[in-house]
């Protein structure tokens, strides 16, 4: 019979050792997408309460990408956009300068670089989780159909994998 310190210890390393290979299985999605779309950064956020959030994934074709542990903009973001993302909407921005958003939104999507940008909604349990986010920095991007169709089907999977599905409030 285990003590109960080590059965204690070994439930910890097992309630651990789950999370990382769920949390994998996400990092190698976003990887997957990243390679698949040939951008410079595709995100995970994740909302931690009603609309706001931060980056907690991240695939970046070079470190000066880097956003992790970035957070939105509190005040573009409200429940008019989150309606529309719980919808299913998938937006794409071809080239940030000329789209028809808000200031904030733009100054935001400057302040990380973005030049194009293509977003679609994580929805679990039928909330908004989080959003799938791709980033093309060093150039426009003009999405096609193909571009749209692969968020959106990464976005489905990784609204059921087990650290997303597990973890909706």
């Amino acid at each position: 019979m285990m003590n109960p310190f080590k059965r204690g210890l070994s439930e910890v390393l097992s309630r651990i050792t789950n999370k990382l290979q769920q949390d994998s299985v996400v990092n190698i999605t976003l990887h997957e997408l990243r390679d698949l779309l040939s951008v410079d950064r595709v995100v995970l956020y994740y909302f931690y309460k009603q609309w706001q959030g931060q980056v907690t994934f991240e695939a970046i074709s070079d470190h000066k990408y880097s956003i992790i542990g970035s957070t939105g903009p509190d005040d573009c973001f409200n429940v008019d956009y989150a309606l529309l993302y719980l919808a299913g909407r998938i937006h794409s921005i071809d080239d940030i300068e000329k789209a028809n958003i808000s200031d904030c939104h733009r100054d935001f999507l400057r302040g990380l670089l973005v030049r194009s940008n293509l977003v679609a909604p994580v929805l679990s349990k039928g909330k908004l989780w989080g959003l799938l986010v791709a980033h093309q920095c060093h150039d426009l991007r003009s999405w096609q159909p193909t571009d749209i169709e692969a968020i959106r089907k990464y976005s489905d999977d990784l609204a059921t994998a087990p650290s997303i599905r597990d973890y909706t409030n």
